[in-house]
Formats: C-alpha cells, structure tokens, sequence
C-alpha cells in the first residue's frame, strides 16, 4: 500500500494495532457535495512567503502549504463543476460578537499595529477559489461548519449523503466539521492533498485519526476518478 501522510509519525505498536484493527474505507454514497472550508484571505496573506514570515503581517497564515495546495483544490473545484456535482464555500463571519474572536485571539489574531487589522476582507474567499453563480456560501462563528449554519437544510434539500471535504485547518475547522458530519450521519471524504495547516505533525495525526473513526482520506487523483464515473441522478442539483 503506498506510504501515507501520516506514516512516519507512526510508532511500531501504532502500525500493529492498524494492521490488526482490520479497519475499512467506508466509501461514497450516490449523492455528493463538495465542502470547501475556511479559504480565506487571512491564512494566505497577499502572496507566498515562509510561514515565520507570514505571520509578522497575517498571524494566522498557514504560509506555502496554503498556497500549494490552490492548484489541488481548483481540480476538485473543476472536477465537482464538470460533473454537477454541487459545491458548498464555508467561511469566517467578520465583525460579530461571538466565541469565535476569543477562540481565535489566543493565537494574536488581535495582534500589534504591524499586523492586519480584523476587517470583512480577512475572511472574503481568495479569488482563485471563490464561488462561481449558483454555488452555496455560508458564514460561520464557530469552528464547525455545522454550527449555526442553515448547511445540514442545504444539503437535506439537495439529498446529499456524502461530503467531499477541503479546506483548512486540518486540525481545527476541518476535524470539527467533519465530526459533525459523521455525527448527521453524511458519508465523509477528506481529500488529502486539499487540505492543510500550519504544523506538519498536526496536519498528518489529524488526517490519520480522521481517517481511523470519522471518514475517508483519500488522494485527490482517487477523488477525482470516482467524481468523473459518478453519475448524477435525475435532477440532482436542485433543491427538492
């Protein structure tokens, strides 16, 4: 089986309990979303740099691996748009009074004079990402895109059982939206190369726990594949 992400922080006893544990990919469904979580201006800055550079101007950037990973997920994007499949952009909601400004002024996002003040534009979707006509946007306040959200009425309404999940932080928004997920009982694919964050040995640990208890990680060529033999059935799309 090819190496995955998560394989080197592995300890001998974590690979024998895998082995043993005769754990299974739980699959997709027959009616699909994309989910892309979280692509906002904050976590890539106004251009490529290294991270510890990053954050002297966008404290909470996540630095090149955000930026490597645009081209992956416009091939998911172009993938779910080429096949019908419908498309769900989650992000921050700015200026609000709500737990998500203490949750995330723990890591400076508060910060000094020298670095970018809270405004909308800190959670606008990059443009090399953004919705195109039709496609759903929702704000969040809170780490999950589940909560305080109309998306479970969006997806319920469209018959969607599976989520095809990008987006960041692996470790934060992502996990918790996808717990949420399985917790409504939506069939969850996490495609690996479409996510990211800030630390190396969080982003891989939380792909592997993800992928042992909530959804599949998948590559995104393996996504990709099944996404252009899925085929769409009669009016899906359209809310019912």
């Amino acid at each position: 089986m090819a190496e995955r992400v998560w394989d080197r922080f592995l300890t001998e006893a974590d690979r024998t309990h895998v082995e043993e544990s005769g754990h299974t990919e739980k699959g997709f469904g027959n009616r699909p979303a994309v989910l892309l979580i979280d692509l906002y201006r904050w976590v890539f800055g106004d251009k490529r740099e290294p991270l510890m550079e990053a954050i002297k101007r966008w404290p909470g950037s996540c630095g090149p691996t955000a930026w490597d990973s645009i081209p992956h997920i416009q091939a998911l994007l172009e993938s779910a748009r080429e096949t019908g499949i419908p498309v769900v952009h989650v992000t921050g909601l700015p200026d609000q009074e709500s737990n998500v400004i203490g949750w995330a002024g723990r890591g400076g996002y508060m910060g000094s004079n020298d670095r970018v003040e809270r405004s909308p534009s800190m959670y606008d979707i990059i443009d090399d990402l953004a919705p195109v006509d039709g496609e759903a946007f929702m704000r969040k306040a809170s780490p999950s895109a589940f909560f305080g959200t109309p998306i479970v009425g969006h997806l319920n309404a469209l018959g969607v059982d599976t989520l095809i999940v990008a987006g960041e932080s692996t470790s934060g928004c992502v996990r918790a939206s996808v717990v949420d997920a399985c917790t409504y009982r939506y069939r969850t694919v996490v495609v690996e190369e479409c996510v990211f964050d800030r630390h190396e040995s969080a982003h891989a640990m939380n792909l592997f726990d993800m992928h042992q208890k909530y959804a599949d990680v998948l590559p995104l060529a393996d996504v990709q594949a099944w996404m252009h033999e899925w085929q769409a059935p009669e009016g899906y799309g359209a809310p019912r």
